[in-house]
């Protein structure tokens, strides 16, 4: 006799119930996976653009050793008292040029300060010098270059050769030129002249990528819904236009470190009494040979420092750039 018919297997033909039954099992582990594959998040939902480069950025080693030494450098520049208990411009001459002695590791320079102080307390102003000027660059180069690549016309026009005449400074000449003038033992003179040499740069990199955001479909979409151009400009496209902008000041940071350094050893950057790996290296050139100490120990920071912010630079270029993964 022939068997009764059966409606589920009517809809479900032979091996199709297992294969579902398969498929439903592996979309629960997905949801029950705190992250799915690349590219998303929990429960298989896609990751934005920061998520996804965090994602990665966690699981960098570059990343992760260059943000721990930078978080290092951070606090010490900010309580050096943590690690060095010194006074950087206490000084004696019967200990010029004295090498390595208990409690005086680094040893001591021409003048019979401690090396080691005077390293520990010239990251605050490095530093301080890199990340305000890097803020100050950044602020004013997205700025100006934002505008421009939005706005386009005459404006664009203008900042452009406004930015070509700045890229044809040299910088070492312009600082030896500009910075000559002033006197003054703060930092904020230095600060000053990287950001009116270094926000060019900014505003060519912010003014590509807004004229390549505007020109997507949901700004044109937005505009056709009568959006007005703050709108676009804040809520659509800035958010999808600063990536590059982060990733080149991430990298820019450790070049005007270098840069102030370079300074200060030319005697136009940052001036004594302040204390700054850039004026302990210049004072140390003179007495390489019978102290070569003096010179190791604030280069070998400097270096460190620069290197630091390089690798966090390009481990955030890697994340945001989905091209290089």
């Amino acid at each position: 006799m022939p068997e009764p018919y059966d409606p589920q297997q009517a809809i479900a033909p032979s091996g199709a119930g297992g294969g579902m039954d398969l498929a439903m099992s592996e979309a629960e582990t997905l949801e029950k996976t705190p992250g799915g594959p690349l590219g998303t998040g929990p429960a298989g939902k896609p990751r934005s653009l920061w998520s996804d480069a965090w994602h990665q950025l966690r699981r960098n080693p570059v990343f992760l050793v260059s943000s721990l030494l930078i978080l290092f450098l951070v606090l010490i520049s900010i309580w050096p008292q943590l690690i060095a208990s010194g006074d950087p411009n206490e000084c004696h001459l019967a200990d010029r040029q004295l090498g390595s002695s208990p409690g005086h590791p680094f040893g001591f320079d021409n003048q019979g300060c401690d090396v080691y102080t005077r390293v520990v307390y010239g990251a605050r102003a490095s530093i301080t010098v890199g990340v305000c000027a890097t803020i100050g660059a950044a602020l004013l180069g997205s700025l100006l270059g934002g505008l421009a690549g939005f706005f386009g016309g005459w404006w664009d026009a203008l900042l452009s050769r406004i930015a070509d005449i700045f890229f044809g400074i040299p910088v070492i000449l312009g600082g030896l030129v500009l910075l000559q003038v002033v006197v003054s033992t703060t930092v904020w003179p230095v600060v000053g002249f990287i950001v009116l040499l270094g926000w060019p740069q900014v505003s060519r990199i912010a003014r590509g990528s807004v004229i390549t955001a505007k020109q997507n479909d949901y700004v044109q979409a937005a505009r056709a819904l009568g959006a007005s151009n703050g709108r676009m400009l804040l809520r659509h496209v800035a958010p999808n236009a600063v990536a590059p902008v982060i990733v080149v000041a991430t990298i820019a940071l450790g070049t005007y470190i270098a840069l102030e350094a370079t300074l200060s050893f030319l005697g136009v950057g940052l001036r004594p009494p302040t204390v700054s790996w850039g004026i302990d290296i210049a004072n140390a050139a003179q007495s390489i040979r019978n102290a070569p100490h003096m010179l190791l120990w604030p280069a070998g920071a400097l270096s460190i420092t620069v290197l630091a912010f390089i690798m966090l630079g390009d481990a955030v270029r890697d994340a945001l750039d989905p091209k290089l993964r």
